[in-house]
């Protein structure tokens, strides 16, 4: 029996690997640049590996997150905003080079596991995860399970569109997904900053001091913002009223968040009462490289 669960956690600008010890204690951790290729990603991350593996003196288990999917329909990851893995058979690769089977689910998916399994939302039935960062990203776990759907698309609101829509909103932006009007091009960071700060603007991590600081563009565009936020939310809660939704991802660092969006949901959401309370992740940055842990329940 595999004492320890590796994760891994894909990013376009970097690969980081930790190791849980059998009561979910991390062990070890580490963390390099991705490389430019995709073959040079598959043996960047072997090597992770078994480096990891010589320092901890065991075989473990391998989970990975991905932003993406793999197609239940091809074998072939899908939807990939780190373009070098779209077409390719990521899981079954990345199992060839390491003998044996390893485990792939979506990063927003492993977040989600991650904070349901041992952190904000530990004990929950239903936990719906939102990543806010340079996308918008999410990921349902229902009873300690990741749920993917047949077509592994499950908690993907951010490529749905603007609830409730409200004039110089119409007809939307355009995303990278080809389609106008995505729930992300609203509530990710940069669309957040370019809305304050126009064209060009990218960091919307200042905009909390400058509010508070008086400065009324930035106030503003937090309102419309988390505005935003909760219309997305409140659909959320009408299709699959969670127990609880846990925000992570850059954006989650923003404290009017767990004020206003816990006031703003009702007025959206289809019930006299919604008390889903919108709760902050336990483990920061760390929570994608656990969850892809998770991915191998306790034995």
């Amino acid at each position: 029996m595999n004492q320890y669960r590796i994760g891994i956690d894909l990013g376009g600008t970097k690969i980081e690997i930790a190791a849980l010890g059998p009561d979910g204690t991390e062990v070890l951790r580490h963390r390099i640049p991705t490389p430019g290729g995709y073959r040079e990603t598959l043996e960047a991350i072997a090597g992770l590996v078994r480096e990891s593996e010589s320092r901890l003196e065991a075989t473990a288990t391998v989970g990975i997150g991905i932003p993406g999917v793999i197609s239940p329909a091809t074998g072939l990851v899908k939807n990939a905003n780190s373009i070098a893995l779209n077409g390719h058979r990521f899981d079954y690769d990345i199992s060839q080079a390491l003998g044996r089977t390893v485990r792939v689910e979506n990063d927003a998916d492993c977040f989600a596991l991650s904070e349901a399994t041992d952190g904000a939302g530990a004990g929950l039935g239903v936990v719906f995860g939102v990543i806010l960062g340079t996308g918008c990203g999410g990921g349902i776990v229902m009873h300690g399970r990741v749920h993917q759907g047949p077509h592994r698309v499950a908690g993907e609101w951010g490529h749905t569109p603007l609830p409730w829509p409200r004039g110089q909103e119409v007809p939307g932006h355009l995303c990278w997904c080809g389609k106008h009007g995505c729930l992300e091009t609203y509530v990710a960071g940069p669309s957040l900053a370019r809305d304050c700060d126009g064209p060009g603007a990218l960091d919307a991590s200042g905009l909390p001091g400058r509010a508070a600081a008086g400065d009324r563009a930035a106030a503003e565009a937090l309102f419309r913002h988390a505005d935003r936020l909760a219309r997305g939310l409140a659909v959320v809660i009408n299709l699959l009223d969670p127990d609880a939704i846990v925000l992570g991802g850059g954006l989650s660092n923003m404290d009017h968040l767990y004020t206003e969006l816990p006031r703003l949901i009702p007025t959206h959401a289809f019930s006299d009462v919604i008390a889903t309370p919108i709760l902050r992740n336990k483990h920061g940055d760390s929570s994608g490289v656990r969850g892809a842990a998770w991915l191998w329940p306790a034995a």
